[in-house]
């Protein structure tokens, strides 16, 4: 079979949806070089800072390596504004999508706030709230991310911190995505992600 014959879904047999099964199997192989070349292409991103959209990616990655983070958090910090292209008024919760099969949920739920989070740095320059995230402060995940936006986030703007290039993350970043998809092992006990 090269491709089915349904129109609807509905109308799909259990040979083509197993054969399509194989097929997406197949593909989904190579997320994770999609994933480079995504993180590649933020080298010619949004612009106006002292470092590209990549040496962003990179530099949260590094300090979250530097400040002994696990390998979940690290590649989440790498992969943090991987949606500013596509997503730029939600790119926190594309990127939270893309990890939340492969990362414990509190990592998610992290990625999935810290746009909100970061606010508390800037809001005010535009007569918003800075202290929006406040209304999560009863979260067990708060501090978690409260730190991920400090440590790894807002500092990672700096040109003269020692960054290593992506080739560096690749290997965690194939380990990261080379595990069952929602493992409950290692996902652990999920918390809502309202916005």
């Amino acid at each position: 079979m090269e491709k089915v014959t349904f129109r609807q879904m509905k109308d799909g047999t259990r040979e083509e949806y197993v054969f399509l099964e194989q097929l997406e199997d197949n593909f989904n192989q190579g997320l994770v070089d999609r994933l480079l070349d995504a993180l590649r292409r933020l080298e010619n991103s949004l612009s106006g800072y002292q470092v590209t959209r990549l040496e962003h990616s990179l530099q949260s990655a590094a300090r979250a390596e530097a400040d002994g983070a696990d390998e979940d958090m690290i590649v989440a910090a790498l992969l943090h504004d991987l949606g500013d292209d596509l997503a730029p008024y939600n790119h926190s919760q594309l990127a939270a999508a893309i990890i939340r099969p492969y990362v414990r949920a509190e990592v998610t739920w992290v990625i999935h706030h810290h746009g909100l989070f970061q606010k508390v740095y800037y809001a005010h320059h535009f007569g918003e709230d800075p202290h929006e995230r406040d209304r999560y402060r009863d979260h067990p995940w708060y501090q978690s991310c409260v730190n991920f936006c400090e440590r790894y986030d807002q500092a990672a703007f700096d040109p003269d911190y020692p960054t290593p290039p992506l080739e560096h993350f690749e290997p965690m970043l194939r380990r990261i995505f080379a595990r069952q998809p929602f493992d409950p092992e290692v996902i652990g006990e999920e918390h809502p992600l309202e916005p």
